[in-house]
């Protein structure tokens, strides 16, 4: 898992694709510790469709976080253009 927490200076404000970015990062660590609590349950009643839900939700969070680290990499291409 990708720690964020106290990843950046709180004096250096961070830009938009940044906050997206640890957002996203952030969401994708709460899914893997939701499926993996869900993998200990596995006596629930249930319990293949919580998997499969979870699974479904992974895959969102890293698409979403694969999304905003190329909208990362496009706002650093700009800047580095000026």
């Amino acid at each position: 898992m990708v720690s964020t927490k106290g990843s950046t200076s709180p004096s250096k404000l961070l830009t938009r694709a940044e906050q997206e970015v640890q957002s996203a990062a952030e969401r994708l660590n709460l899914q893997t510790e939701d499926a993996l609590a869900a993998v200990a349950a596995r006596q629930n009643p249930g319990g293949v469709d919580e998997l499969e839900a979870c699974a479904d939700r992974l895959e969102r969070a890293a698409r979403d976080l694969a999304v905003a680290l190329r909208e990362l990499v496009e706002e650093r291409r700009e800047k580095d253009k000026l």
